[in-house]
């Protein structure tokens, strides 16, 4: 479990096609690693990934072919910078909202401008997921828990709008993404249960 409060920015240094699955090496810098274990949890980009492997300033991962059907990190590149989260430890200050690191689906920039100091995006969501999405809900982009600000519906596509204030696009790779950036969407984990519950009350 984590929160969607980035901890560090990292950078894809190794991609190793394995049998049809991927290995992949990102580095970081010492301090993020100092606690961390060969098996721990690391969100990448709102993946979450297992170390394999463990380095000073870097870690392995293994990431399966469900995964890169399902994220965008079967389009990552060498030197690619990545948003990084260690798991929620019991007593760890909940800064955003609850986050699986389980991608439900990938959306796009569909605009970008700036708001004040801070910068508007607009992306779309899939159609499946956009029930999910409410205003001033919670919502997780690669991995960055942020506050939806609009929600709407196109012909084809239904999209929503976030605020990404200056600490964020100083602390996260957000502020390099232009129209056209694929991203990895997870949304509210309490809204998907919430419907579940719903939907368990219908059949009684």
């Amino acid at each position: 479990m984590f929160t969607g409060i980035i901890q560090e920015v990292g950078q894809v240094k190794s991609i190793l096609a394995i049998n049809g699955d991927v290995q992949l090496v990102i580095s970081t810098s010492e301090a993020f690693l100092k606690a961390a274990k060969l098996g721990d949890s690391i969100a990448v980009n709102g993946c979450c990934l297992t170390v394999m492997q463990l380095w000073p300033d870097a870690f392995s991962a293994d990431v399966s072919r469900e995964t890169l059907q399902v994220t965008t990190l079967k389009s990552w590149q060498i030197n690619q910078r990545v948003n990084l989260e260690k798991a929620l430890c019991v007593g760890d200050a909940l800064g955003g909202h609850y986050v699986s690191g389980h991608v439900d689906g990938m959306g796009e920039v569909l605009a970008r401008h700036g708001d004040a100091r801070s910068v508007r995006m607009r992306f779309s969501v899939p159609v499946t997921l956009a029930r999910y999405i409410a205003r001033k809900g919670s919502v997780a982009v690669d991995g960055v828990s942020l506050t939806v600000n609009a929600v709407g519906d196109e012909a084809a596509y239904s999209w929503f709008e976030v605020n990404l204030v200056p600490h964020t696009l100083a602390v996260t790779i957000l502020d390099s993404y232009g129209v056209g950036t694929v991203v990895n969407l997870e949304i509210d984990i309490i809204a998907r249960y919430f419907e579940r519950m719903q939907q368990a009350e219908a059949t009684q």
